[in-house]
This record gives C-alpha cells, structure tokens and sequence, in this order.
C-alpha cells in the first residue's frame, strides 16, 4: 500500500540523495562512514525530512532499527512492553540497533519520556535512539542532554538552493510517473508549500489525478477562501461557523490560524484587532498539544466572535 504513495515511493533511501544543506549532509555521512549513530534527537517543521534522514542513516549503516510513532502509542506501557524489550535483545546481525522514536514531543512528559533517560544509558552498547520531533521544547531537558540536537532550520542563504533541489526532484517524479507538468505551475506549488517536502509530494500526487499538471490547478492552490466563515463570525451564527471548520479548518491546523489573521485583519474595527492576535496566538500555540484540532479551531472562533468587533 505504502508504495502507492510518492513520499514513500520516492522516499531517499540514503543521505547522499536527501534534500538537506551540506553541513547536515556531512554531519550525517559522518556516522555512516564510521558505522556509528549515536543518540539523535532530530527538531523541525513537518515534512523537513527527518524521519527520512532517520531511515536512510539506519539502512546506509545496515543496523536493525524499530520504528514507534509517538502519537500513536505515547504512554509507558509502550515504553516497557516495546521499547525496552527490544533495546535489550541482541540484533540478528550483531549490530548496534536502533530505535526512531518518530514525533516524540508527544510521549508523556511525565512517564514516559524520564524512563527514556535511564534506558539511554542502559542499553547504550546495544542500542542506539532516534527521536524526532516539531516542538523540542516539548522533549524534556534530560533527554536533550543525552542526545546530539540537529535543528532542521534552514539559513536564508540555503532556501534558493533547497528549493531549487526540490523543484527537480519533483520533476523527475513527474517524468517517472508519466505526468505532463507545466514547469511555472510546478514552481507554484513547490514555493507555496516548501520546505514541507511531504506536503508538495502529496498535493502533487492529489492534482496528478487528472493526467498533468498545468493552469488548471491554480485555483486550487489559492487559499481557502474565508469570506463564509467572516460572514458567520459577524452575524454571530455558530452553526455556519462550525460547518465551515469542519469542510476547511483541520487540514493544517497551524496554517489555518495564520490564513484567519491575515483575513480578518481587513474586516474587523482596528480596536479590536490586539485582542484578536492574541487570541489566535494563543490557540495556535495550542494546536501543538490538543488531541481534537477541530475542536480547538472551534473554540478559537467563537472567542473571536465574543470577544471582538467587526466591520
């Protein structure tokens, strides 16, 4: 199933073909020419290539590695029944094994993630951790102090040439998959959306749909439009307000927040609109902890619509 999706599909299967700047590129390649990966803890945006760079590092040095999802199975059960029996059973190549613990700021603060330490010590002749994450600050001090923390940000002076790495990698997909492109169509969507890579894969594979990729698909790359949902803020109607977070709202949740200021800062009275911006900051901050993001958007909105005035 996996290979019906291009970020799996075309996933990097090495730290030579992955999109990064030089120096993460040399920092990486360094582990694979000694054979030696020590605690990483791998911080930065969604679709930056961690958890790439995570499977290449693990399949170029030909360990075996165990792959837990931090969202998925968070509590300390998965700490003792998963993680600690395999970090201390031998590897069947007599290598060093590895666990990536992919989006780790979400195991619990309180359990799971101080069993971590003494774990990281125990079993690090045998075992070596991964762990990824979007909020490092949300990854407990002691855990950041065992670990070698690569930032996954990228200098002003890289984003021209990750961008333009990008674009053709992206067309060398296309050209695989037999999808005709127009290239400034393809720059598009490559600019409105990097560097989230797994993003411009997955919106590109959704517009392939209809056999190319041309004009058409501009108007679908237009942000959603909000005048709906203004219009339901201003007549204080909680119903089409609600509906309208349900069809647009939760898709990326962080972006959302941005798309509503950008919007709203036009319709709403200028005495208002501090109050306002710390309203969405403060829900946006919250995005990265709450378990229903349609839920949280919800009640962003209608703070907004009691709380401020629009015109």
């Amino acid at each position: 199933m996996n290979d019906l999706l291009w970020v799996e599909k075309y996933r990097p299967r090495t730290v030579a073909d992955c999109i990064l700047p030089d120096e993460f590129k040399s920092t990486f390649q360094s582990y694979v020419d000694r054979k030696e990966i020590p605690h990483l803890l791998l911080c930065g945006g969604a679709g930056v290539g961690k958890t790439t760079i995570a499977k290449a590092l693990c399949e170029q040095v030909g360990c075996d590695y165990l792959f837990v999802n931090g969202s998925d199975e968070s509590g300390i059960d998965t700490f003792r029944t998963k993680i600690k029996n395999y970090a201390s059973s031998m590897s069947f190549t007599g290598t060093k094994k590895v666990i990536i613990i992919d989006e780790a700021d979400y195991l619990n603060p309180n359990s799971t993630q101080p069993a971590m330490r003494a774990a990281m010590e125990e079993f690090a002749l045998n075992c070596t951790f991964i762990m990824t994450c979007n909020y490092k600050s949300r990854i407990i001090e002691p855990l950041h102090s065992r670990c070698a923390v690569i930032e996954f940000k990228l200098r002003k002076e890289d984003k021209p040439k990750m961008a333009m790495a990008f674009m053709k990698r992206t067309a060398e997909i296309l050209t695989a998959e037999k999808i005709p492109y127009d290239k400034a169509v393809l720059a598009e969507v490559v600019k409105k959306h990097f560097p989230d890579y797994r993003r411009v894969l997955n919106e590109l594979q959704r517009y392939s749909v209809s056999g190319k990729i041309d004009a058409g698909i501009l108007t679908s790359l237009t942000d959603v439009s909000i005048t709906e949902l203004v219009t339901a803020l201003k007549d204080q109607n909680f119903g089409s307000m609600r509906k309208w977070v349900a069809e647009n709202g939760v898709e990326d949740p962080s972006r959302m927040y941005r798309r509503v200021y950008d919007s709203l800062y036009d319709v709403m009275d200028k005495s208002t609109i501090p109050n306002a911006v710390v309203i969405l900051a403060r829900y946006q901050y919250q995005s990265a902890f709450v378990g229903d993001q349609e839920l949280n958007l919800t009640a962003c909105l209608t703070e907004l619509m009691a709380e401020c005035k629009f015109i």
